[in-house]
């Protein structure tokens, strides 16, 4: 594992600054962003391959996950959904994902509210990965991975056209997000092989929606070099295609050469 590690720092990192974590369990890999007394980013882990049989090793033997901080945990997962606030009723997520098929009884469920409490976007962490995180952390908060995206799709909607698209890259996965005349219409995740099935959800969905191609907008966040995505690929299928930098509520001192070429979205945006 440590040889898939890349370590990104301040000009003047110290660990003993550190006063918080915010850890980012994607499918395939890991980031850890250690945060000082102002909430800036000082130091940040990216394990560009994990896998959850490796988390328990992790904890002991990673620097920053070493550290017992307040630490908020969002897991990037396929199961979730989303609940309208005025049908929500605590203690009734295991009921509310039960269509996802059987659910082990020992997983921990947590929601998270957003836009304004009129959406809760309910997921679950299993019991063994609960357990391991709670023997190295006191204080944990638990988050699904995408209330980073979807919080962020909220505070620009009223920029947003009447048909609009929204793709979130990660990993081998998109978040696929719809918006009709600035009301979330879908909200998915999907595993992709390459770019071309990216083409094919959103064209999916275009059909699904009735929405109009020469006029439905198309963006997309983060892409990579890696992803073979340009504009001018996307300009070919989709009339109003555009490849998006998300406006930033991170802080960073100086230092973090080549991070933001990583492609991640919680490097410029995280649900706080």
């Amino acid at each position: 594992m440590e040889n898939n590690l890349k370590v990104f720092k301040s000009d003047k990192f110290d660990v003993e600054d550190t006063t918080s974590l915010s850890l980012f369990l994607y499918p395939n890999s890991l980031a850890v962003f250690a945060k000082d007394n102002n909430q800036a980013n000082i130091g940040i882990h990216f394990y560009t391959t994990f896998s959850w049989d490796k988390l328990d090793g992790l904890l002991v033997t990673d620097p920053l996950l070493k550290l017992d901080l307040p630490t908020k945990i969002y897991l990037h997962q396929p199961d979730f959904c989303l609940v309208p606030g005025v049908l929500f009723q605590p203690g009734k997520e295991e009921t509310y994902l039960s269509f996802i098929g059987d659910l082990k009884k020992d997983n921990f469920y947590f929601s998270t509210p957003l836009d304004s409490n009129n959406i809760q976007l309910v997921s679950y962490l299993n019991g063994k990965a609960k357990k391991s995180l709670e023997a190295r952390f006191s204080d944990l908060s638990f988050y699904h991975g995408g209330t980073s995206f979807l919080s962020y799709l909220f505070k620009e909607r009223f920029n947003l056209i009447g048909q609009e698209i929204l793709v979130c890259v990660f990993d081998q996965y998109i978040y696929l997000a719809a918006f009709t005349d600035q009301e979330l219409s879908v909200f998915n995740i999907f595993e992709i092989q390459d770019k071309a099935d990216i083409l094919k959800y959103v064209s999916i969905l275009i059909a699904q929606l009735n929405f109009d191609k020469n006029y439905v907008r198309i963006s997309l966040f983060g892409a990579t070099e890696q992803n073979g995505i340009s504009e001018d690929w996307g300009k070919s299928y989709f009339h109003h295609f555009r490849m998006m930098t998300p406006h930033s509520n991170q802080n960073y001192p100086h230092g973090f050469k080549h991070l933001k070429s990583r492609g991640l979205f919680e490097t410029y945006w995280q649900f706080d």
